[in-house]
């Protein structure tokens, strides 16, 4: 039986010209919405900063990005373009393995995994490009869109700013799902929970995020006075590559309250390692870090086969076609220093509507256009 004319030409016509030609990375450092700094429980910072790859391969441009130091930039152009360009644009696994491969005498973690990842998804958005679809549709969508939850709520914010952020996200976007940062004053933090309850009312879900400032006792009374205003997420309560501590304390919490971990995890064995020390009740991912699109997925296959959901970190415009793809999905982080650099960088960038996201599927790819001469003031 033959194959269908019409089907057959559009992926050799594409496939003969699709070597890599060209890959380029550029670093943008965004100075953050209050000054003079934003805090969490266990960093300051006065700036963001933003690197974004792109690939050009058979005629077509696709773009990527990770939240990451410049220095990922530098090694994009200075290492892994060597072992791109010539290849084929549409082996995203080889050139993800070569990736790999090519940054072993530097360290599988940390810049390397943050490069990898830019350059990943941009091979992803350039294979949709080529073909005229959204990358959802390219790579199987498991749904047709994804809860979102906001997040912010930073320790710099005074009680009203706070209150006003998380109220705004319940009452003005109907988004039913909000976090907050704790760990920077513990005496101060069960007062700043009960505010952020009272601003979004009882139906809402309130999640914290010690990022790892609480030592492991500590953080087991905290989850205690949290139960009090319905906490039900709480995210990494001691160090985060504490395992057993983060275990310690998942197998105490309230039942009530999930515990999770992940966004730190930049190879598929650092997922592992969380699940088989019983350290998180939902797993967390960074497609700008744990190794692109490529990665995500993969940690979504690890989520399945453990029977555990799997929840993304951060960049929520770069992330929304892989978790429309990822089968294990329970929702987005809709963060609000990336939210305000997508909108203001970026044409496409989604919208929640009633606490989700969706991608308009007419756009190709990832969707994302990046307006380089509205970022030129903040380049490195």
């Amino acid at each position: 039986m033959r194959t269908s004319p019409e089907r057959v030409p559009l992926a050799q016509t594409v496939r003969a010209e699709c070597a890599i030609e060209k890959v380029d990375a550029k670093a943008y450092r965004i100075p953050t919405e209050q000054q003079p700094e934003e805090s969490d429980g266990t960093l300051t910072w006065n700036a963001t900063t933003l690197v974004v790859v792109h690939v050009r391969a058979g005629g077509v441009t696709g773009m990527g990005a990770s939240y990451a130091d410049a220095a990922a930039a530098r090694l994009v152009r200075d290492l892994l373009a060597d072992v791109l360009v010539g290849n084929d644009a549409f082996e995203t696994g080889a050139r993800y393995a070569q990736m790999v491969n090519k940054i072993r005498n530097n360290g599988r973690g940390g810049i390397s995994a943050m490069a990898i990842s830019a350059v990943d998804i941009a091979l992803w958005d350039c294979k949709a490009k080529a073909f005229g679809v959204p990358l959802y549709a390219l790579l199987g969508g498991a749904r047709e869109r994804v809860p979102v939850y906001g997040s912010g709520g930073f320790t710099s914010y005074d009680r009203a700013r706070l209150t006003e952020q998380l109220g705004g996200w319940v009452h003005d976007m109907r988004i039913p799902r909000v976090k907050m940062k704790v760990g920077r004053d513990p005496n101060a933090d069960p007062q700043r929970v009960r505010a952020a309850r009272r601003a979004i009312g009882d139906e809402a879900e309130l999640f914290v995020d010690a990022n790892g400032a609480y030592v492991v006792k500590q953080a087991l009374e905290m989850a205690r006075r949290f139960e009090e205003y319905g906490v039900c997420w709480y995210e990494e309560p001691v160090y985060h590559q504490d395992l057993a501590g983060n275990a310690f304390v998942r197998e105490r919490a309230p039942a009530s309250m999930e515990i999770s971990n992940g966004e730190y995890g930049f190879a598929p064995y650092d997922f592992r390692r969380i699940l088989d020390t019983g350290a998180a009740d939902v797993l967390q991912a960074d497609v700008t870090r744990c190794g692109g699109v490529t990665g995500f997925l993969a940690v979504d296959a690890l989520c399945e086969a453990y029977g555990i959901p799997l929840s993304s970190h951060c960049a929520p415009s770069f992330t929304l076609h892989g978790a429309m793809a990822a089968r294990t999905l329970r929702h987005v982080e809709y963060f609000h220093d990336h939210v305000l650099i997508e909108r203001r960088l970026f044409d496409g960038t989604p919208e929640p509507q009633d606490g989700y996201l969706l991608p308009d599927s007419s756009r190709p790819g990832i969707g994302l256009e990046f307006k380089e001469q509205d970022a030129r003031e903040y380049l490195v």
